[in-house]
């Protein structure tokens, strides 16, 4: 899992500009499925067919992480930049960050003052955005566009991924995790039902601009009819100690079994299902009910006629920053989860009335 989430973590794709994860997992899903397609806006849907009748089930992941897109270049060489999806201003400062050329990637840092300088300043004072540029190396506009870069270039954090403390801790730091956490936990759920006799039709989603709208996850639903939907994304825990925290959800505790949040009630029965077999199966769980944030379960639940939705959420502490950090076995149990889920046959219909 970890040498999967390292490949995918060090893809450049941020919102709207996911044609390299877009690629890399379709070639990955080509020996997983029965069929496979990209669609018109980078959407990625595999189809595994089971051999016996059964629900249809969409598993859905999105592959855009948040990033930056190049707005100007001033006559010094530094560029101005726009955000792709939502970021914090105050942890934007003397980030390093790789844009994307035609000729290929350059690295870059969002620019900050010296610490020689902080006492002619405010520090109290939070520079919004516009207000900052990022360095490439150059003293002029020529110069930088001769190394590639125009207007329109995305952005990201420059890719790392390391362990945490040592490899006893299983946590690990790095960006993009939110969601390429959750395409991994996909990609190694259709490797694990190459093991299994499953009945119906599973049909994997890897979706683009689920950070700006969960806008591919509501083109890519309507195409296919199905039974029911789980997405899985990371959420965001509250086991540290500032004040906003109210310890409801832990890093290392477990899967996150999504009650409620800003785009989705999940589905009572969908919900009980998963806690059940989290039950029965002894994979740790925690219940999430967290309004500050969003999935493309909230798209997909109102696809065509509306589809029962429910959400495996994988903990994260310091989501959108280059930063993220996760904990393996958090990871292994939302695959755990999803993989018990799809080849459970206890589970054929999911009515809210009985």
């Amino acid at each position: 899992m970890l040498e999967l989430l390292k490949k995918l973590t060090n893809l450049h794709g941020p919102c709207g500009y996911e044609q390299p994860v877009s690629k890399w997992i379709k070639e990955m899903m080509i020996p997983l499925v029965d069929e496979v397609n990209v669609d018109s806006l980078g959407n990625v849907v595999a189809k595994k067919k089971g051999l016996k009748l059964g629900k249809t089930t969409i598993i859905t992941a999105h592959m855009d992480e948040i990033g930056f897109i190049v707005k100007k270049i001033e006559k010094n060489g530094l560029i101005r930049f726009e955000k792709l999806g939502g970021h914090d201003d105050r942890i934007l400062l003397a980030q390093k960050v790789q844009i994307r050329t035609k000729g290929g990637l350059i690295t870059g840092v969002i620019g900050t003052i010296s610490a020689h300088y902080a006492k002619f300043d405010d520090p109290k004072k939070v520079r919004n955005h516009r207000q900052l540029y990022i360095d490439i190396g150059v003293n002029n506009e020529e110069d930088a566009l001769r190394l590639g870069i125009r207007v329109g270039d995305p952005i990201t954090w420059y890719p790392t991924i390391d362990v945490l403390g040592n490899e006893t801790t299983g946590r690990i730091v790095g960006k993009g995790f939110d969601d390429r956490a959750g395409c991994a936990v996909l990609i190694r759920t259709l490797q694990e039902l190459q093991n299994y006799s499953i009945s119906g039709e599973v049909i994997a989603m890897f979706t683009v601009q689920e950070e700006v709208g969960l806008r591919g996850a509501e083109v890519s639903a309507r195409q296919v009819e199905a039974d029911v939907a789980i997405a899985i994304d990371t959420t965001a825990v509250s086991d540290t100690p500032e004040e906003t925290m109210d310890q409801s959800l832990a890093l290392g505790a477990g899967a996150g079994i999504k009650i409620m949040d800003f785009s989705l009630i999940a589905h009572p029965a969908v919900k009980d299902s998963l806690v059940e077999l989290a039950e029965s199966k002894n994979i740790p769980f925690q219940l999430e009910v967290f309004p500050g944030i969003g999935t493309d379960g909230g798209a997909v639940s109102l696809a065509n006629k509306g589809i029962p939705t429910g959400v495996i959420s994988i903990p994260s502490r310091y989501a959108h920053s280059p930063v993220e950090v996760i904990d393996l076995k958090d990871l292994e149990a939302s695959k755990d989860l999803l993989v018990t889920f799809l080849t459970s046959d206890q589970y054929t219909v999911f009515p809210f009335v009985e």
